[in-house]
């Protein structure tokens, strides 16, 4: 098993069963790995909260859970991603809401200030974008058409509380 996450679960094996994205950006890399998080960050309280799960985009940024409190359902977690120069933010109120935002395929760009997924009209999709996006459908879910509103939900639920739960991890290792 992949994951404690059945949907995660069954993520993963669709994601072996091809060879090419199934949204731009993203693989998935091992569950859990702590390795993804710079040294500094070796906090124990800090790392037991995160579990990171997938390549966000093709710099090097990095999607995880994060364990807002000590609920048994990480399907329900929000999602947080780091970006590979800086910048971590929330974009997601849980997978079900992260699973749509890929569907949007798009890399998400990941700044200090802000973290959103843009496409312009004329990029293709990926090359199994259809695949997903019919996985998707089988579970009831459509790709999200507005990627902003759904990141924007997220950092509405979870923002002020994930920075409030962050900040004084990065201000022990003089980041903050």
């Amino acid at each position: 098993m992949y994951s404690p996450i059945p949907v995660l679960n069954e993520l993963k094996d669709l994601y072996d069963s091809t060879r090419d994205y199934l949204a731009d950006g993203f693989e998935l890399y091992d569950y859990d790995d702590k390795s993804r998080f710079p040294q500094e960050l070796d906090d124990p309280a800090f790392l037991s909260r995160l579990l990171p799960f997938a390549q966000a985009n093709g710099s090097g940024s990095t999607y995880a859970i994060w364990r807002a409190d000590d609920a048994t359902d990480l399907a329900s977690a929000p999602i947080v991603v780091f970006g590979d120069e800086g910048g971590e933010h929330v974009v997601a109120r849980d997978f079900t809401d992260f699973l749509r935002l890929l569907g949007f395929d798009a890399e998400i760009t990941v700044d200090h200030d802000s973290a959103y997924y843009y496409r312009a009209e004329d990029d293709g999709h990926s090359g199994s974008h259809e695949l997903f996006a019919e996985w998707l459908r089988g579970r009831g879910l459509t790709p999200s058409e507005d990627p902003d509103a759904v990141v924007a939900a997220a950092q509405e639920a979870h923002g002020d509380r994930f920075r409030a739960w962050i900040t004084p991890f990065y201000e022990r290792i003089g980041w903050a």
